[in-house]
């Protein structure tokens, strides 16, 4: 670590992207969101050099000390990605006014300060992208990115395969339109059937609301994938980071560096030749 004239603290690595916004600055902090930033610096609660900030349009850098009540941002790292089991029971909330446990309160003490790409409800368990960056976390949850949720689901009832045949036009409850699902069923245990869904915008309660409408009761929910991101023989409450060469494979090299990630540098010659054994989390 090193430390500017101020005092504040950085990373010793150079990280990408300087200058930027103060509400970029802040979400790639891992502190919040770039819209609760902006809302944060309308509150009167952000200060940069001693001065009170009175818009978000005002660009920073690595040099600038941040402050939000009072307290110095952290220092601002690389993007980073995790996959994480959620079991069910957990609330995807930092608090829940209910008191409910929470994702955030279950995760291992290790992990950085982190967000998450999205929401599953309290009863849906399985894959859940966590990451250190506002930006990065913003951007994979976008419907416009267009990354296929799969979900595995057992519901109560029965259903023929023209119904679901028909979720490929979307469909609309209560006035609420939902765009098209792919939906096959897999096999029919009892009174239950097994199906795989896959769909790309992911509304509150899609799953369950669509096929409530179907006359089926969704009794557990699994989210198997997200984009090229799978769930896999992950246990429940088990994370695993994803290598950043992945990461910028999957992003493309153009929103890569916009979203401030950079190369890993390369192994030396001399590893090379070592053949040192490739990580198991590459996926």
């Amino acid at each position: 670590m090193r430390k500017t004239p101020s005092g504040q603290r950085h990373a010793a690595a150079p990280v990408a992207g300087w200058p930027m916004r103060v509400a970029k600055a802040m979400a790639r902090a891992g502190l919040c969101s770039r819209r609760e930033a902006e809302r944060w610096i309308e509150q009167g609660r952000v200060r940069v050099n001693g001065a009170l900030l009175q818009s978000p349009a005002r660009d920073v850098s690595e040099r600038d000390h941040i402050t939000i009540d009072n307290n110095p941002l952290p220092p601002v790292e690389p993007p980073r990605l995790w996959r994480y089991h959620k079991p069910k029971g957990l609330v995807t909330t930092h608090r829940d006014p209910e008191g409910r446990p929470t994702v955030f309160d279950a995760l291992p003490e290790h992990l950085p300060r982190v967000i998450s790409v999205g929401r599953l409800d309290v009863n849906t368990e399985g894959l859940l992208l966590l990451s250190n960056d506002g930006a990065l976390a913003r951007h994979l949850e976008l419907p416009s990115t267009g990354w296929l949720r799969r979900y595995r689901v057992r519901a109560h009832g029965s259903v023929t395969p023209a119904a679901l045949e028909a979720l490929k036009s979307g469909s609309e409850v209560a006035g609420l339109r939902y765009g098209p699902i792919a939906a096959t069923l897999d096999k029919t245990q009892g009174a239950n059937v097994w199906l795989t869904l896959a769909l790309r915008e992911g509304k509150n309660r899609e799953v369950r609301t669509v096929l409530e409408k179907l006359g089926l009761t969704v009794n557990r929910l699994i989210r198997v994938s997200f984009g090229p991101f799978q769930l896999l023989e992950l246990a429940p409450g088990e994370v695993e980071p994803v290598r950043r060469r992945v990461l910028i494979e999957q992003l493309g090299p153009q929103v890569a560096r916009e979203l401030g990630l950079s190369p890993e540098p390369r192994q030396g010659a001399a590893h090379a030749r070592a053949g040192r054994p490739r990580h198991t989390n590459e996926r």
